[in-house]
């Protein structure tokens, strides 16, 4: 995987590199291009490559200037694309076609630019008002607050303590975690656990695993969440209050990957049940049509970033038909989150990262 992925970054660096040479304004300082595209594609591979004895801070940076680069190349190589089809990649309009490669880096460039600033954006509070099947008219106005891609190795304690307060703000009965709220790289992040015990609701913190909590170690990651307070539902569901049941899923992108999937995960989570309202939590949205069939009331889930940096999530949607938002699947609600944090680049475009704020409401009397 990791050769595939060596092979095409740097096939898109190669071409980057190439178009600007043709750029008239570039074409002149050749030499510092040679130079500064040789660097820029070094910080891609060296974090992987360099020893940790090099410095972890060091290595830190480099990773960071990298995967930022790798979107760029992304945006830089998707819009030269569009000239190349305006000027039949050069053969057409051969006069015109340097400036207009040169315009593309440019837009590339601001697109980059207004990435970088909405990532570093708080995530906005998105809120929803849901109808939830067989919900006791008891609970009607409980207030579930869904959280998810925090991926806090890569974001940080000041920003993981600025998104539990954002949390504690919202006054939730309920609070669900989707998922990959661990990155995976980062040995420290038991460190984090101060600001991840803060949260808490009357209803309880309740957790599923994500496609990160698995590259961080799966046991420990489970460990680190029950250590935070947090309960985990592993295929399992567990009764918040008489009348409405809470259920989810180990994540099923990691499941897939390892063993080619588990069809059965959902209707195993929810099997045997008591009667009332079911809310699946799910890191990956699929099988969203079991759930629909085996009567779950409101499925939640995230992993997609809605595509985080456009146009990506395209090419994303015959993965994850559900990308974010929210969607109706056989009378069943489904809400895909596009997650609190980003993940390698901390660049979002066009939309910024969410928290979302679910008031639950029981079925309409007739």
């Amino acid at each position: 995987m990791w050769h595939y992925l060596f092979l095409i970054v740097t096939a898109v660096h190669a071409y980057v590199s190439w178009r600007a040479a043709s750029v008239p304004v570039l074409a002149r300082h050749r030499k510092v291009l040679l130079g500064v595209s040789a660097a820029l594609w070094l910080s891609l591979f060296l974090p992987r490559v360099l020893d940790r004895s090099v410095g972890s801070a060091a290595i830190s940076v480099l990773r960071t200037l990298g995967l930022n680069w790798m979107a760029v190349l992304f945006l830089a190589c998707v819009s030269l694309l569009v000239v190349e089809v305006v000027t039949g990649f050069g053969f057409l309009l051969r006069r015109a076609a340097p400036a207009l490669r040169g315009w593309a880096l440019l837009a590339a460039a601001a697109m980059s630019a207004v990435g970088f600033v909405q990532g570093m954006r708080a995530p906005v509070v998105r809120s929803y008002e849901v109808r939830v099947a067989r919900l006791p008219a008891a609970l009607d106005g409980t207030v579930l607050v869904a959280a998810s891609d925090f991926h806090i190795g890569m974001q940080g304690k000041a920003w993981l303590a600025a998104r539990v307060t954002q949390i504690e703000a919202l006054h939730p009965d309920l609070v669900a975690l989707l998922g990959d709220i661990i990155e995976g790289d980062s040995p420290s992040e038991r460190v984090l656990l101060p600001p991840l015990r803060r949260i808490r609701a009357p209803l309880g913190v309740w957790a599923v695993t994500g496609n990160h909590e698995y590259y961080a170690g799966f046991r420990p990651s489970v460990r680190l969440y029950e250590d935070a307070g947090f309960q985990v539902l592993r295929d399992r569901w567990a009764s918040v209050r008489p009348g409405l049941v809470i259920a989810g899923v180990d994540d099923l992108t990691a499941r897939q990957r390892r063993s080619g999937g588990d069809v059965g995960a959902v209707e195993r989570a929810v099997a045997g049940r008591p009667a009332g309202a079911t809310i699946l939590l799910s890191h990956t949205p699929w099988q969203y049509e079991e759930a629909a069939r085996a009567g779950v009331s409101l499925m939640l889930c995230a992993h997609t970033h809605g595509g985080q940096i456009w146009p990506f999530g395209w090419f994303e949607l015959g993965l994850y038909p559900l990308m974010a938002g929210r969607y109706d699947v056989a009378g069943m609600p489904v809400i895909v989150s596009r997650g609190a944090g980003t993940w390698g680049p901390r660049m979002r475009l066009w939309r910024p990262g969410e928290i979302l704020r679910i008031t639950l409401r029981a079925p309409a009397t007739p």
